[in-house]
C-alpha cells in the first residue's frame, strides 16, 4: 500500500514539475496570441484599404477582409501551439488539421457548398447589389451577397434568403442587367377599323407617354385575327427598374384608351354568337326520324 501511495506521489510531482516547466512556454504562447490579435486587426485594415482601391464589389471586399483576418489568426494559433507544447511538431499539427478537415467536410458539406458557390458568385458577378432578379420563383432587389446566402427584398417588402448553391445552380433572370427593358402590351381593335389608322394612332400615343424611351423606338405589331377583334401588341422600352416599368405601363394604357376614343376606334368586348334550333324538329329519337324503337 505504501508503494502505491509512493507511485501516486511521484506521478503527481512529475506532473507538477512538467506544468511548472511549461509555464514560460504558455506565457510566451499567450504573448504570441496577443500579438496575433493586434496583427490580425492590422491585416484586416490593410486588406480593407487595398480592397477599396482594387475591388469594386462590396461583397467581394468583405470576403477578402474576412479571409485575411481568419488566415492571420490561424497562423498565430499554430505558432502559439508549437511554442506552448515543444513536443508537438508542426507536421503533427498539419496532420491533425487534415484529419479534422475531412471530418468537418462530411459534417458541414452543405455549408461548404454554399460557401464555394458564394465565392464563385462574387468572382463572376452575374448580378450586383441593387439589381432586381428572379430566382426560384422569388423576385426582388438584391440586398446582400453573403458567404452562405443571397438576400433579396421582394416588392411586397419581404426579405428572402436563398442559399448560394441554389442561386448558382439555377437560372437567374436579371431584370436590371441592361440600361433599358421592353414591355409588351396587347390591345384589340374592331374589325371595321383600318389597320394603318390603328397602327399610326397607337404609335403616336405611346411615343408621347413620359417614361417611354425614344431609343429603341416603340413598335406596333399585328398579332392576328381574334374571335371578336384584330389583336395588336404595343412594344415600348423603359428604364429597367420595376417602379419605372409598372408606372409607365399604367400611363401607356391610359394614353392608348384615350387615343382610341379620340380616333373613334372601338375596343370591342368579346362576342359570342348563339344558335337556337327546334329540338322537337331535329330530335334524333322522334318517330319521324325513322330512328324509333323497333320490335
Amino acid at each position: 500500500m505504501n508503494q502505491l501511495f509512493q507511485q501516486i506521489q511521484e506521478t503527481l510531482i512529475n506532473l507538477i514539475a512538467q506544468g511548472v516547466a511549461l509555464i514560460p512556454a504558455i506565457l510566451i504562447a499567450l504573448v504570441v496570441l496577443g500579438i496575433t490579435w493586434y496583427a490580425a486587426n492590422v491585416v484586416r485594415r490593410l486588406t480593407m484599404a487595398a480592397g477599396r482601391r482594387v475591388v469594386k464589389n462590396k461583397s467581394l471586399r468583405t470576403l477578402m477582409v474576412q479571409t485575411a483576418y481568419v488566415a492571420a489568426w490561424s497562423v498565430g494559433i499554430i505558432v502559439a501551439c508549437v511554442l506552448a507544447f515543444p513536443g508537438l511538431a508542426l507536421g503533427d499539427i498539419i496532420g491533425l488539421l487534415g484529419l479534422s478537415s475531412v471530418a468537418i467536410g462530411f459534417a458541414f458539406q452543405d455549408i461548404f457548398k454554399n460557401f464555394l458557390a458564394g465565392i464563385l458568385l462574387l468572382l463572376q458577378e452575374p448580378f450586383r447589389l441593387g439589381d432586381q432578379i428572379i430566382v426560384e420563383g422569388y423576385e426582388g432587389t438584391v440586398e446582400e451577397i453573403a458567404i452562405r446566402s443571397t438576400q433579396i427584398r421582394t416588392y411586397q417588402g419581404e426579405r428572402v434568403v436563398i442559399p448560394n448553391a441554389s442561386v448558382f445552380t439555377n437560372a437567374v433572370q436579371v431584370r436590371t442587367a441592361f440600361s433599358y427593358r421592353r414591355t409588351d402590351l396587347e390591345i384589340g381593335v374592331d374589325y371595321n377599323t383600318p389597320l394603318p389608322k390603328a397602327v399610326d394612332t397607337l404609335l403616336d400615343a405611346v411615343s408621347q407617354v413620359p417614361g417611354v424611351l425614344s431609343k429603341p423606338e416603340p413598335e406596333i405589331d399585328v398579332l392576328g385575327f381574334g374571335e371578336s377583334s384584330i389583336d395588336m401588341i404595343v412594344r415600348y422600352w423603359t428604364e429597367p427598374d420595376r417602379p419605372s416599368v409598372r408606372r409607365t405601363q399604367t400611363k401607356v394604357a391610359i394614353a392608348l384608351k384615350a387615343a382610341c376614343d379620340r380616333a373613334n376606334i372601338n375596343i370591342p368586348y368579346p362576342i359570342r354568337t348563339l344558335y337556337y334550333y327546334d329540338q322537337e324538329k331535329f330530335a334524333d329519337n322522334s318517330p319521324s326520324s325513322g330512328n324509333g324503337d323497333r320490335i
